[in-house]
């Protein structure tokens, strides 16, 4: 099994970042790869910019989660919604031929100093539903009081919070392979 990850901040330290590194390890142990897709350098999109073709970095990380049997999504709430990078590179891959959110199994994860981006995962959701992907209802990885659970180089060290995401990582493996037969 392929699960592919995005961090929708694009912080050094960012705890979305960190909550990525978490899933790492955690499926590692299980013997999954895991990658995590670079949005970053994307341009803004661009109808006109699609029409001269992808750009090649949202090929590139297109085709890597076109290759993933899942997907993970890590992304802080801002103004009570998506970021703009993730929203920015879920339009570009909305609009590759065959795109890859598709049919795949997708768990949201997030991490604010207050709610814990209940706001942002439910547009992330709507979105979502456009691109025909399958998101993971329950358990809900919505980590609420962040400051205490990350360190400043933003890796979760909660104890509780490291296995409730194992437990989401379940629901998304089992979903997955659901969805494959």
């Amino acid at each position: 099994m392929k699960i592919v990850g995005i961090s929708g901040s694009l912080r050094k330290n960012s705890t979305h970042a960190g909550i990525l590194r978490t899933v790492a390890a955690h499926l590692k142990e299980k013997g999954i790869e895991f990658t995590v897709v670079d949005i970053g350098g994307f341009p803004l999109y661009d109808q006109d910019i699609n029409d001269q073709g992808l750009p090649v970095n949202v090929q590139q990380a297109h085709e890597h989660l076109a290759q993933a049997d899942a997907i993970v999504l890590a992304s802080p709430e801002y103004n009570y919604s998506v970021t703009g990078v993730l929203k920015n590179a879920l339009d570009w891959f909305s609009r590759v031929e065959n795109q890859a959110f598709n049919g795949k199994a997708v768990s949201i994860m997030g991490a604010s100093p207050g709610m814990g981006t209940a706001r942002s995962q439910y547009h992330l959701r709507q979105i979502l539903v456009f691109l025909n992907a399958f998101v993971v209802n329950k358990p809900e990885v919505m980590i609420a009081q962040a400051g205490g659970k990350f360190d400043d180089s933003g890796d979760l060290t909660d104890e509780g919070t490291i296995a409730f995401i194992g437990k989401a990582l379940t629901s998304l493996i089992k979903l997955a392979d659901q969805l494959k037969k």
